[in-house]
């Protein structure tokens, strides 16, 4: 059995040592200045120590007022770069490529800042209503991102993912549900695609490596998004110069779907095959033999592991080995690991 796992993969000039991704997930382990911190140097390094091929830091907000919680990281300042920098060198030092995904989370912020979104729906009856924004501000957003790009660049990244899914503020101008817009950010799904789309060609302006997009492939509402939809954009997004999709589903409304391992798996698969754009698996992966199984009978290229990697920061370690897959351990550790 060929452990497909743990073939290389290239992204533009970026060349992945094995198609086990972490999954980008909020640690709320900053304070309220946003800025990466030991904690984050050492969360980060431990799993490229145990030799995950791509290391995607959490949602980190472009904006103060795009935070989830206080406790996210940020990048909208200047003074972000030198802490990101110290996480990047330590996991590169170790052998993983490392990333970041830029977000903004819109209606579903909770910070004493007003809410931004396409239009002033609430996202739940419990939540503020938000402000919706004037054409201006969404220009000056898509403006945001780019900056945002580049201090990732300086700060030493090799891959920038867009956070468009969840509910968050680019998902929300997506979304037919939460995108009420009359004006060129609305109507049509060509309308509610501008925003986005002027997001990747401002983060182009800034950025040349690989790019990523994490889209909400279904929406869980009878009125929103379908999986063709889906594929459409995904298929705009490759023309535009992305060069994956990160396939999750759902959080734009209060509802918890039946998850299942693997369940988010066949979207991704089909966006691979019908818009042509490779393509990541993320949901309740957890098994070696699994995420073989997956890569061995769909189309998809990268598997993201989110929760399995926190309780075992040595899972590619383990699935090495059970896959029969050759894995260099680190020099200080070989001893034990070749046991």
């Amino acid at each position: 059995m060929r452990a497909l796992l743990f073939t290389p993969i290239t992204f533009r000039e970026l060349t992945l040592k094995n198609r086990i991704v972490m999954s980008p997930m909020n640690m709320y382990a900053s304070d309220e200045s946003g800025a990466a911190n030991d904690w984050h140097k050492l969360h980060y390094a431990s799993r490229a120590v145990g030799q995950t091929g791509l290391i995607i830091v959490e949602a980190t907000a472009v904006a103060p007022e795009g935070r989830v919680t206080k406790r996210d990281l940020g990048i909208w300042e200047e003074g972000h770069i030198e802490a990101f920098r110290q996480v990047t060198e330590a996991v590169r030092a170790q052998g993983a490529a490392i990333g970041i995904q830029l977000a903004h989370a819109g209606r579903k912020a909770n910070v004493d800042l007003p809410l931004a979104a396409p239009s002033a729906i609430p996202f739940s009856d419990e939540s503020k209503v938000p402000e919706a924004l004037s054409e201006p501000d969404i220009r000056r957003l898509a403006g945001i991102y780019g900056a945002a790009a580049r201090r990732a660049r300086l700060a030493g990244f090799d891959v920038i993912e867009i956070h468009a899914a969840h509910g968050y503020l680019i998902h929300e101008f997506l979304s037919p549900v939460s995108n009420k817009r009359e004006d060129a950010y609305g109507g049509s799904r060509d309308g509610r695609f501008r925003f986005l789309g002027e997001v990747v060609e401002a983060i182009r302006a800034e950025w040349s490596g690989p790019l990523f997009v994490r889209i909400s492939a279904n929406e869980y509402h009878p009125e929103g998004n379908t999986l063709d939809d889906y594929t459409y954009y995904a298929a705009r997004l490759r023309a535009a110069g992305v060069d994956l999709i990160d396939v999750s589903t759902g959080g734009l409304i209060p509802f918890v779907p039946e998850v299942y391992p693997g369940y988010q798996v066949p979207y991704a698969d089909h966006i691979r095959r019908e818009a042509g754009i490779p393509a990541g698996a993320v949901g309740l992966i957890t098994e070696p033999e699994q995420a073989q199984r997956i890569m061995e009978e769909t189309h998809v290229d990268l598997i993201l592991i989110g929760r399995e990697l926190l309780r075992d920061p040595y899972w590619p370690r383990r699935a090495a080995r059970r896959l029969g897959a050759e894995l260099k351990a680190p020099a200080s550790y070989q001893r034990a690991w070749e046991v």
